[in-house]
């Protein structure tokens, strides 16, 4: 091949994704290096943190027995981001699951992003991905789940602005939920209140027909650290009507449970206490707030009410497999 023009045998165009894929793939996969458990994974550029990338999250669930390992991701000698990656055993088998990562501290390119999943699989082999930007597949990965979609709030413009990006049915809710005169109280999560939540939760679960983290793991995050959740509650005439609970890992931070009884949705009471919520996580410096995933085919409900927020909504990655024998480079 003409490595100029790019002319191949017999003088056929070849095109430039063709030529990129002969001349620069082995290359890209020779720079982008992993390091695991290094020093440097991580530093104070990283922007955007989803839970399931915190260090709190690998925390909780080490105090659960389970296994987490740090990969550092070096392009070159720089470190350009990282992965938490969780190991997991069903019967005789062992997989490893990579949610919501990479976490990059730097600009990449897709390619380079492939390049990254491919090395993390050949090493912590088989590997379920559930990438945190759609487009990251590549040969070797076995689609399992079409992509999720996840509400994020940014927290950055001021109130006035969060506060016009609400939607108009949501924000008619909010004012009525203002004047019906609950009490709201924000703060630390006391043992008692969480475990009062967690409980109205698991029947709310059971009702309902959906899961979520079990309450074991809201109780081991607690446990590391006491202070890295947000409680949200509302009282009406004395009695407890809502109550919400954020999980902190700056500079996100995450709607993890709620409960409403009936004058909760009665009084639009969970509008009230995402608001101040909201409020109270910019003042102190978070700059996302992400709701959660968006099922507008089993929970269109939940998901009007998350996106009446002026969330934007983000597609992850489809959930694959990565074959290690599958992602060799080509040669």
């Amino acid at each position: 091949m003409n490595a100029v023009d790019g002319r191949g045998v017999g003088g056929a165009n070849l095109s430039h994704a063709a030529i990129r894929r002969a001349l620069g793939f082995r290359a890209l996969n020779a720079v982008m290096k992993i390091v695991w458990d290094g020093i440097g994974a991580e530093d104070g550029s990283v922007t955007a943190l989803p839970l399931q990338q915190s260090r709190g999250y690998a925390a909780a669930l080490e105090r659960l027995g389970r296994v987490t390992r740090l990969a550092g991701i070096l392009r070159g000698p720089d470190p350009v981001g990282f992965a938490r990656i969780v190991s997991r055993r069903i019967g005789p088998l062992r997989f490893s699951l990579l949610l919501r990562g990479p976490v990059w501290t730097a600009p990449v390119s897709p390619a380079e992003e492939r390049a990254a999943l491919r090395s993390l699989a050949r090493a912590a082999a088989p590997l379920v991905v559930v990438p945190e930007r759609a487009g990251a597949g590549s040969w070797g990965t076995v689609p399992l789940l079409t992509p999720r979609h996840v509400a994020l709030l940014d927290l950055g413009p001021d109130a006035d602005r969060l506060r016009a990006g609400l939607h108009g049915k949501w924000r008619n809710r909010l004012v009525r939920a203002e004047e019906a005169g609950m009490r709201v109280r924000l703060g630390p999560a006391g043992p008692a209140e969480v475990a009062s939540l967690l409980t109205r939760d698991a029947a709310q679960q059971t009702a309902r027909g959906y899961r979520a983290l079990p309450a074991r793991f809201t109780h081991s995050w607690l446990a590391g650290d006491p202070a890295g959740a947000l409680y949200a509650e509302a009282r009406h005439r004395g009695e407890q009507i809502a109550a919400m609970l954020f999980l902190l890992h700056r500079p996100w931070a995450s709607y993890h449970v709620g409960w409403s009884g009936p004058e909760g949705r009665r009084l639009n009471a969970h509008n009230l206490l995402l608001w101040r919520a909201t409020l109270r996580l910019k003042a102190e410096g978070y700059g996302m707030l992400d709701l959660g995933d968006v099922n507008t085919e089993d929970a269109p409900g939940l998901a009007r009410y998350k996106i009446g927020t002026g969330a934007r909504v983000a597609v992850l990655g489809a959930t694959s497999l990565m074959l290690p024998q599958l992602t060799r480079p080509r040669s």
